[in-house]
């Protein structure tokens, strides 16, 4: 792998940082700005809506700009709207910032998913993906559990002014390591409704959704994941950058494993590890309250969840060969949208009464239902299959 992914992949942790520390800064947040735990939560889905308008969006503006400098561009907006977050005292202009915020995310992520996939061969744009997105799962082995504790000792607007910072090192990186060519240099891009066409593709729809189910399940669990372990579980509040680290730790392996078997065991991956993963959110809805099986789902859950949603994510470059631009905004969007009704979802099940473990369940509901749509085009595409051989089959040989 070429030693510009592993720089792209430091921008991609600070942003990353910030996109999930929140999951342990919620109650806090909540008794700060006076709201509602549910409406804190929503800040989680405020910003992965953003990326999902922004990637399609900030992807087709930077088509011609220069890689390095929409990079830099969509990071500096990035850290911009975090020292406007640290220092507000409304909850309105917070939502707004992580919007804000969210638009510069989805485009960065869009271009460099674009860039590290153009910078390895055909055959290895898993293992790129996973590089990328291992800056995220380190996010939550290290940013979001640091997040955690900066906020328990001196607040969470700490962990804002933190993201700032660590942003600074990854505009160095950018600057120095990523090539200054724009997506045409290589060979020119095909036109945007042309791009946007690749979206009729149902091979790339399925794919598409599958991302955004289990992506779904993942952050509905995880956004509440510090009130389920201090209400449910009976764990301290300082124990919460622990349970997260371990989920954190969960995701790394979890995109290292995935991204080794992404290029060339797919269905693997997303069949046996989905079906373990639907079992697994069952098993810590059922188990919440002991500690030792609820500490050791929580890193399981996180190793299968990211193992399947890295996967599908490289599935989703596979399958779009014909928007070579806007490739890594169709999987960033799909990532985003499950990021968004997740946490929306997680919040709608616990403001009508269902406790800290719905969430749980809902995820629970959400991987099984990916599991029935992916059967069911794995059914569809063999009778496709069945249906072709029998029709090139001479009528002699059938009779």
């Amino acid at each position: 792998m070429p030693f510009a992914l592993f720089l792209l992949g430091v921008a991609v942790f600070a942003q990353g940082t910030s996109e999930f520390m929140l999951s342990g800064l919620v109650p806090d947040i909540a008794r700060d700005l006076h709201v509602s735990v549910p409406a804190a939560g929503a800040l989680t889905s405020a910003f992965a809506a953003g990326m999902v308008v922004g990637a399609p969006l900030m992807a087709g503006l930077a088509r011609r700009w220069s890689r390095r400098g929409a990079l830099l561009g969509f990071l500096l907006a990035f850290m911009g709207v975090h020292v406007v977050g640290a220092l507000t005292d409304s909850f309105g202009v917070l939502l707004a910032t992580r919007v804000v915020g969210a638009l510069a995310n989805a485009g960065f992520l869009a271009v460099a998913l674009v860039t590290a996939a153009a910078m390895v061969p055909a055959d290895a744009k898993g293992r790129a993906t996973s590089v990328l997105l291992g800056g995220v799962t380190l996010a939550c082995v290290v940013g979001v559990p640091a997040g955690a504790l900066l906020g328990h000792l001196w607040g969470w607007r700490s962990a804002f002014w933190a993201v700032t910072a660590l942003s600074l090192p990854a505009v160095v990186a950018v600057a120095r390591a990523v090539p200054a060519g724009t997506a045409e240099s290589v060979r020119p891009a095909p036109a945007l409704r042309a791009e946007l066409r690749a979206l009729r593709e149902p091979r790339l729809l399925t794919v598409l959704l599958l991302g955004a189910l289990v992506n779904g399940a993942t952050f509905c669990t995880f956004t509440y994941l510090a009130p389920l372990v201090t209400n449910v579980t009976g764990l301290e509040a300082s124990r919460v950058p622990v349970v997260l680290a371990l989920f954190g730790l969960g995701a790394f392996a979890g995109v290292r494993v995935g991204g080794r078997f992404a290029d060339r065991r797919p269905g693997t991956v997303v069949g046996a590890g989905g079906t373990v993963l639907c079992l697994g959110w069952c098993a810590l809805a059922l188990g919440a309250e002991h500690p030792p099986l609820a500490l050791g789902l929580v890193l399981v859950q996180g190793a299968l969840s990211f193992a399947v949603g890295s996967t599908l994510i490289s599935r989703a470059l596979h399958t779009a060969p014909t928007a070579p631009t806007l490739a890594g905004a169709f999987a960033t969007a799909a990532f985003n949208i499950g990021a968004a009704c997740g946490p929306w979802l997680g919040g709608t099940v616990i403001g009508s009464g269902g406790g800290y473990r719905s969430p749980v369940w809902a995820a629970a509901g959400l991987v099984a239902v990916a599991l029935v749509v992916a059967g069911g085009a794995a059914y569809a595409s063999a009778r496709g299959n069945a249906g072709a051989d029998r029709r090139r089959t001479p009528a002699s040989w059938s009779a």
